[in-house]
């Protein structure tokens, strides 16, 4: 029996993001961030480098501070050279009904072992007074409001954890008592910062239904058997836009193989018989993939998509774009690109143009922000053109070479 559909929620939003010493990001702030945003500039400007401090605090929380530190070289390859201070990751996002709130984490290094050197969130409550931290932790001590409008007249708790690398926010988010702060862990341990590849949807994995994609997708056959047997209308919708991008597709099967494996299978309308997904093109796959994933009955409340553009046809991106566009509407999506076919259907305040300085490191600016472009993009200029023709020339590899980039409004 279908279900029925599901009233769209209301999404948490990031409205700001803050890091420091991180890798090429010594100090860098993503002001106002809209439910879609597009990271543009050219290799090494460090586009991958803000992808991964989503993935790394995502890490943090769903497999610990310590494995994620690790994973990245520990300081030795993850602080700032030349940078001083801990790593520091700031967020602000608001919840649906509820003040801003900040989240602050920082986190250095000592023996080879990584320390919470400090974490906090903040909010303010109503129109007056100060922000207010209702969590507060150093090194593993520290305190925390309880109740669901945590207030500054409260009384905090003392409630040390075991060691340093714990992250508090983790620990605390896991009891009733704290709701504020278990909406902050649901939310980050929900993430889903992908690395979607066509070769991962080739795979065979056991059977078995799957409500939400892996970070590689080699679980799509699972997640199409799910929407199957409980949103089949939402299957429906994805096969029917999967058809429109790529001509001739009639459906796409996932069965059950007689050793417990699912097979995903493409049937091309003119055959008889279905092309088995290893024998598919890697285009279609990762289509089918990103279509799976925006289309999701309950998105994840982050979607991150690193170059959406790798094996696809240009013609498609604009169409590719739209639909990051309107999943938008109940998710909020992290996109890396240099495809300025992707880059045409967006808008000048979703996209931010990185660039490295003369010190080599990594700057920002909103392309609604650099001269000239909100006057071009009012005359009905595309941004892939402008940036294709030089007028982003922050974002331009070829702009300005052997002399400091620097930002067209301070030419």
């Amino acid at each position: 029996m279908n279900k029925i559909a599901e009233k769209p929620r209301a999404p948490a939003r990031i409205e700001y993001l803050k890091v420091q010493n991180f890798r090429a990001l010594r100090e860098v702030e993503f002001r106002d961030l809209t439910p879609l945003t597009a990271l543009l500039g050219p290799n090494g400007s460090g586009k991958s480098t803000v992808f991964d401090v989503f993935a790394f605090l995502a890490e943090c929380f769903e497999l610990g501070l310590r494995r994620a530190w690790d994973k990245r070289g520990r300081a030795k390859e993850l602080k700032t050279r030349g940078g001083e201070g801990p790593v520091s990751i700031e967020i602000k996002y608001r919840e649906p009904t509820f003040p801003l709130i900040t989240y602050h984490l920082a986190v250095d290094e000592r023996q080879g072992a990584p320390v919470v050197v400090e974490e906090w969130l903040r909010w303010k409550r109503g129109s007056h007074g100060q922000p207010f931290r209702f969590l507060d932790y150093k090194e593993g001590h520290g305190r925390a409001v309880s109740g669901e409008q945590p207030d500054e007249q409260d009384q905090r708790i003392d409630t040390p954890l075991k060691s340093a690398d714990l992250l508090a926010v983790n620990a605390l988010g896991q009891f009733a008592e704290h709701p504020r702060v278990a909406a902050l862990r649901d939310f980050i341990t929900g993430w889903y910062v992908s690395y979607l590849s066509a070769e991962g949807a080739r795979g065979q994995p056991e059977a078995g239904p799957q409500d939400r994609l892996t970070k590689s997708g080699d679980n799509v056959a699972n997640v199409i058997q799910y929407l199957a047997e409980q949103h089949p209308e939402r299957l429906s919708r994805i096969f029917e836009i999967l058809r429109r991008r790529v001509p001739r597709i009639e459906r796409v099967l996932a069965e059950t193989m007689p050793d417990g494996r699912l097979s995903l299978q493409i049937k091309d309308a003119p055959f008889s018989h279905p092309v088995l997904a290893r024998f598919a093109s890697d285009g279609t796959l990762k289509i089918l993939a990103y279509l799976v994933l925006l289309h999701d009955p309950t998105p994840p409340p982050f979607i991150g998509i690193e170059e959406p553009e790798n094996f696809l046809h240009p013609r498609l991106l604009p169409e590719l774009a739209e639909e990051c566009r309107d999943a938008s509407a109940r998710t909020q999506l992290l996109v890396t690109t240099h495809s300025p076919f992707f880059l045409n259907a967006l808008r000048p305040e979703e996209v931010r143009v990185l660039w490295r300085d003369e010190h080599g490191y990594t700057q920002t600016r909103r392309a609604i922000d650099l001269r000239g472009v909100p006057d071009f993009v009012e005359s009905g200029a595309l941004l892939g053109h402008l940036w294709m023709e030089g007028q982003l020339a922050v974002g331009d590899p070829l702009a300005n070479q052997g002399a400091p980039t620097r930002p067209l409004a301070e030419r």
